[in-house]
């Protein structure tokens, strides 16, 4: 059962990787959007394309506002996601070795 324990253990850490590789990604994207940016500028356009895909079914079922809320609400679920999903993980991982 350790092998699955360790399993679980380092599945938990990439996911927990990738969560905060998420945030900081939907956090630099909102501070380039308070700003002018160039559109066409290639970092630009790599963050839109990786975090739209987690911004957009969120705002398909926001009402319209003066701003968008997307972003908080996708960081409040990482912010879930990495406290219970990945603490459970390594729980279990524990349980499990």
């Amino acid at each position: 059962m350790f092998v699955l324990g360790n399993f679980f253990s380092a599945a938990a850490y990439l996911l927990d990787i990738f969560l905060m590789v998420m945030s900081w990604l939907i956090l630099i994207r909102v501070i380039i959007s308070w700003v002018n940016a160039d559109p066409f500028n290639p970092l630009v356009q790599f963050l839109h394309r990786t975090t739209e895909p987690v911004l957009e079914p969120i705002r398909r079922f926001m009402p319209p506002m003066g701003f968008d809320l997307s972003p908080l609400i996708v960081l409040l679920v990482i912010i879930f996601l990495r406290k219970f999903l990945v603490a459970t993980l390594l729980d279990l991982s524990v349980r499990l070795q």
